[in-house]
């Protein structure tokens, strides 16, 4: 009797460990999948081999030199502190991958495959069974719950928001992680979120500090490695020979140069001058004025280098003057209203941008996500509730930036610029702008690039007119970057890029929570709770049409706020390059992937013989 009842309670016993066992816990979870979206289908089924713009038969060889302008002294790139160098991040893998032809969706790169509930309330990843190191040990469940618990405690402040609605990591089975999310959240990116989290080497960091710059190549997974450096001037990566994830379908056709380098020069026109000198092969124009007049001469006459302009469908984002609201000065948005009248967008773009440009009239801009008209219904739905705390302007008015003829006559803006100023207490005394106190109004644009001195002027010019004492200040790199991680600064040029499925990153951008982390994006020290409530709706959103209804509310209330003087966009890649390269016949909608480009032998044999015949350039010639 007492050897049948023990018997019946280790019987017990094990149907218990049973029920509890990670194996049965998920007897009923959802099927693995290779990937996930956001919302709607993937494009690629589980029987995808490539994506479609790379070429599986792609040739292997060569270097691609590329340029980065200023220093750095860090390689570790997860971390506030220094500067990190250029294509570090080559050196390490994700969790999942994205695709560059759809707006929101991943497919597995460490981990081979996911499962979540409908709910997104959580979701378990399976590692890939042959992911490896380096220096060739296999990358574990302990590594991914290290890494996130390292990058929200030490890393950069923009994971601690990024990741703060994961609230539990565990390992539940043999290469499964399972990451939950905090109850009461409807957040169908979550989960994508943690697909992208950055998977680092325990056993490396237990032996070096993670928290600390650092100029000794870290160890990773990824397609490349460190090979040398010069620490501020140039960064050589090379191709990892037995690189475990070379035939992975996210990779199958990419990452096709043997070596890829790059060279740091002090000033854009001296990286100039050494490109069209055959130093390094590519390079992506954002000065329109150079794109206009300084892709000349020789080499591009003979075919050497070829100038593209090519199209793409992601969202342009925003950028301009951005105030810092945590300066008293700017603290009243009529004033920073009054400031947008001194901008002449027009004449700047018919003289000093050759007219190449499109005025930017939403944080959205390029995209379906923009604000147009009036609010519709459902936004209005959104807007409501808040109607006391918003401008009218929100509920009754299309925002548009101001405007000129062009002709640089903008007495007429100035005036209203100057009734505005009045308005919010502000009078010309003596020929200054003051306010009650006789305190002058006067403050400082900070720049890190000299080509925006030309820019910033006739702005600063149109200021003076009105009393306002505006001054320009360019600094190097690393002074600027240390100076906008304080936010220490009186006004900036700054740019938010937006994807075409915003989410969480936009509590880095405009939350109250980021406002006083240093190192966040929220340059503009937004805080405005109706802000952190649309935000909210964005992340939460079930749908596709809820997300676009949110973000187009936030949008309106982002402009109303009148935290930024928009610039301009354009709608193509101005990109030029050694003539050495081919490339799938398609391009990713979301713009060009130019490691899924190669190195053509016949292209470099072509350069090589034109070079010596004295075509007036070295030809970069891919050795």
């Amino acid at each position: 009797m007492v050897n049948r009842l023990r018997s019946s309670k280790l019987w017990l016993v094990l149907i218990a460990a049973l029920a509890l066992s990670p194996a049965a816990a998920r007897a009923d979870a959802p099927s693995p999948v290779h990937g996930a979206s956001m919302y709607g289908d993937l494009k690629y089924g589980s029987d995808f081999t490539h994506f479609d713009y790379a070429n599986p038969d792609a040739p292997r060889g060569g270097t691609l030199a590329l340029s980065a302008v200023g220093s750095f002294d860090n390689l570790n790139p997860y971390i506030l502190k220094g500067t990190p160098a250029s294509g570090v991040t080559l050196i390490f893998e994700t969790l999942m991958t994205g695709s560059a032809d759809e707006p929101f969706s991943e497919y597995g790169l460490i981990a081979e495959g996911m499962q979540m509930p409908e709910d997104r309330s959580w979701v378990i990843f399976t590692l890939h069974p042959d992911a490896r190191w380096h220096d060739g040990r296999p990358i574990t469940v302990d590594d991914v719950i290290w890494s996130l618990e390292t990058l929200k405690t030490k890393g950069h402040p923009f994971y601690r928001a990024y990741y703060a609605n994961i609230s539990k990591v565990e390992e539940v089975g043999e290469r499964q992680v399972k990451m939950t999310f905090e109850e009461g959240q409807i957040n169908r990116e979550l989960p994508l979120i943690a697909g992208q989290m950055p998977v680092l080497p325990k056993h490396y960091y237990e032996q070096v500090p993670f928290d600390q710059t650092t100029l000794q190549p870290p160890l990773g997974s990824g397609p490349y490695r460190i090979k040398s450096l010069e620490p501020g001037r140039s960064i050589t990566l090379e191709r990892v020979p037995d690189y475990w994830g070379a035939d992975l379908p996210v990779n199958r056709g990419r990452y096709n140069y043997d070596e890829v380098r790059y060279e740091y020069f002090r000033d854009n026109n001296v990286a100039l001058e050494a490109f069209k000198a055959g130093v390094y092969d590519f390079r992506a124009e954002n000065e329109s004025k150079l794109w206009a007049t300084a892709y000349t001469g020789r080499p591009f006459d003979a075919g050497l280098i070829v100038k593209e302009e090519i199209p793409h469908e992601r969202g342009t984002g925003m950028q301009g003057f951005v105030f810092n609201t945590r300066r008293e000065l700017f603290q009243d948005p009529k004033v920073r209203a009054a400031l947008s009248y001194a901008f002449d967008f027009e004449w700047t773009n018919a003289n000093l941008f050759y007219g190449q440009y499109t005025r930017t009239g939403s944080y959205f801009s390029n995209s379906e996500l923009a604000a147009t008209g009036l609010p519709s219904e459902a936004e209005l739905a959104l807007l409501e509730p808040y109607r006391d705390q918003l401008p009218e302007e929100v509920f009754a008015a299309e925002y548009q930036p101001p405007a000129t003829d062009g002709s640089g006559n903008s007495r007429a803006n100035l005036r209203t610029a100057l009734q505005l100023l009045r308005e919010a207490g502000w009078a010309v005394q003596d020929g200054k702008l003051r306010d009650a106190s006789g305190r002058p109004f006067a403050f400082e644009i900070l720049l890190v690039s000299p080509a925006f001195e030309r820019i910033t002027g006739p702005f600063v010019q149109n200021l003076r007119r009105l009393g306002i004492d505006a001054r320009v200040r360019t600094v190097d790199t690393a002074q600027y970057q240390n100076r906008l991680d304080g936010f220490d600064f009186d006004i900036v040029v700054a740019s938010w890029g937006q994807s075409q499925s915003p989410g969480n990153e936009q509590r880095d951008f405009w939350s109250t929570a980021a406002a006083d982390i240093p190192g966040s994006r929220n340059l503009a020290g937004i805080k405005d709770p109706v802000v952190d409530a649309l935000i909210d709706k964005i992340i939460q959103a079930p749908t596709r049409e809820d997300l676009v209804t949110a973000t187009r509310a936030l949008d309106r209330v982002l402009l109303w706020g009148h935290y930024v003087i928009p610039h301009w966009h354009i709608r193509v890649e101005r990109v030029a390059y050694w003539n050495k390269f081919s490339r799938p016949d398609i391009t990713p909608r979301l713009g060009l992937d130019l490691f899924a480009w190669w190195i053509d032998p016949a292209k470099v044999a072509v350069l090589q013989r034109r070079g010596t015949e004295g075509d007036g350039a070295r030809a970069a010639t891919g050795d």
